[in-house]
């Protein structure tokens, strides 16, 4: 593993300050592999199921993503997780992909229920979609670029 994962919410002390704003940073913010097929459809999927907007979203490859890793001290390449981060907290693997699902509306506003699950029960079944997800669904080459309707959900 990557990264030691045995809390549920990781902070090392106080993130660096970088060029992200804080008006940003109060907004939850969905960090995804903008080269991934299967995180792209889901990012598409979450947009529609988030009818009160309040997700933003940003690629792990863009200059926003690589600011706000930075920000955390978390490695800026071969990342295989999807990142949550909510003020000057961040969250991975299942946790993230629950804690997301609390920002939807109903019936996926209840999944983060399953939170009650350790992780050690729930992440291996979401380590398991992240190493395989270039093999089952594809790859891109480049990251989508967002409607002009959709362009205030993502950052840049």
């Amino acid at each position: 593993m990557f990264l030691q994962e045995m809390r549920l919410c990781y902070q090392r002390g106080t993130p660096k300050e970088t060029r992200i704003s804080r008006a940003i940073m109060t907004a939850p913010i969905v960090l995804f592999d903008g080269l991934c097929a299967f995180c792209d459809a889901s990012v598409q999927w979450l947009i529609d199921h988030d009818a009160a907007g309040r997700l933003r979203f940003a690629s792990l490859q863009s200059d926003t993503g690589q600011a706000i890793l930075d920000r955390f001290g978390l490695p800026k390449t071969g990342f295989k997780s999807l990142l949550l981060v909510e003020g000057d907290r961040y969250w991975l693997r299942s946790t993230a992909a629950l804690r997301i699902a609390g920002y939807l509306d109903r019936p996926w506003s209840l999944a983060p229920a399953f939170l009650l699950l350790p992780a050690f029960l729930r992440d291996p079944f979401y380590d398991l979609l992240a190493a395989n997800r270039y093999r089952w669904f594809g790859r891109r080459e480049a990251c989508r670029i967002p409607t002009p309707e959709l362009r205030t959900r993502f950052l840049e």
